[in-house]
């Protein structure tokens, strides 16, 4: 079935829906009707704490069904992170504040309604899949990088996520081919010299500022290597190569039709360039045909993939004193 059937049949998906994208630094709702945007805002996420981040969902929900004209609609949201499938809490979010949580549950009673919650990059590439830079294939890799370093998978589709709830998630596997000069940085999951500690948008100021004893955010280092700024340069040319052997992992256990870049460090046009170049010398084949694109939406693709979440079923309350 090709990706274009697949979208048209989506019949959950008619009438308003809200998405909500919640990442570390900014918080995003949409409210889509098919393919037609009727609403779109974003707002700073408060400080890491937990009652503040459900109160700002609540009231974007409250403040965007009020501008529609409709109440109750279906909500989708995209977290960093995933629900624990044998305890139900989050767990494995670079926002701390929201391990260990009860944060569907949480977020269904502030609501009022059975409520779609899922990793922020499963939505990014659901969206890229069905509607963005990955249409038309079978199986989509994406891939977030920027905060930290989420990645999902897209198959015929839907989501997979496999049995653990972790299909994708490149980030805390060891940097692959690491030489002695590569370091291992301690990571917040508690191991060492993790994926996410390289190339996250975090991860490569820690670097550049051990490396060259300047503080600049990975936004200053890329406008300066474009300046030609010597170590913003080398820094640089050495999170293409940290970035090339990473996917080039991806490519030899996964082997997917497309790969999808997300987040706000994928906006470098470099990556695009060098890529295609560098990845041959690390993938265990004699040619390397998996494109690597951008993704279409930019860094509102987590946003719509979230309103395109299917709604749960309604499941009895085990617990009616919640």
């Amino acid at each position: 079935m090709s990706t274009e059937a697949r979208a048209s049949t989506r019949d959950d998906l008619a009438g308003p829906r809200i998405g909500i994208d919640l990442g570390g630094t900014k918080t995003e709702i949409a409210v889509l009707d098919g393919s037609e945007v009727l609403l779109r805002r974003r707002v700073d996420t408060p400080a890491p704490e937990y009652a503040r981040i459900l109160d700002t969902i609540a009231g974007l929900v409250d403040d965007a069904e009020r501008e529609v004209g409709q109440a109750r609609l279906p909500v989708g949201i995209g977290v960093p992170g995933a629900l624990s499938p044998t305890s139900g809490l989050l767990r494995n979010s670079n926002t701390q504040c929201l391990n260990g949580q009860p944060l569907r549950d949480d977020l269904e009673s502030r609501l009022d309604r059975v409520v779609a919650l899922e990793n922020d990059a499963n939505c990014l590439v659901l969206s890229e899949a069905l509607i963005g830079a990955g249409r038309g294939y079978r199986v989509v890799y994406g891939v977030i990088i920027g905060t930290g370093t989420g990645g999902g998978i897209v198959v015929d589709g839907q989501v997979w996520r496999g049995p653990n709830a972790i299909a994708g998630e490149w980030g805390h596997n060891p940097l692959p081919w690491r030489s002695d000069d590569d370091g291992e940085p301690d990571c917040y999951c508690g191991k060492r010299g993790c994926i996410e500690t390289f190339l996250s948008g975090p991860g490569m100021e820690r670097e550049f500022a051990a490396r060259y004893g300047r503080a600049l955010s990975s936004r200053d280092i890329v406008a300066a290597a474009g300046t030609g700024d010597v170590d913003a340069g080398a820094m640089l040319e050495r999170w293409l190569d940290q970035l090339a052997r990473a996917l080039a992992s991806v490519i030899n256990l996964l082997d997917p039709d497309v790969i999808v870049l997300g987040g706000g460090l994928s906006n470098l046009a470099a990556i695009y360039r060098e890529l295609p170049r560098r990845l041959p010398g690390y993938v265990f084949a004699d040619a390397v045909l998996t494109p690597v694109v951008a993704a279409a939406h930019g860094d509102s693709s987590g946003v719509f993939g979230a309103a395109m979440l299917p709604t749960p079923a309604v499941v009895p309350d085990k617990n009616p004193k919640r």
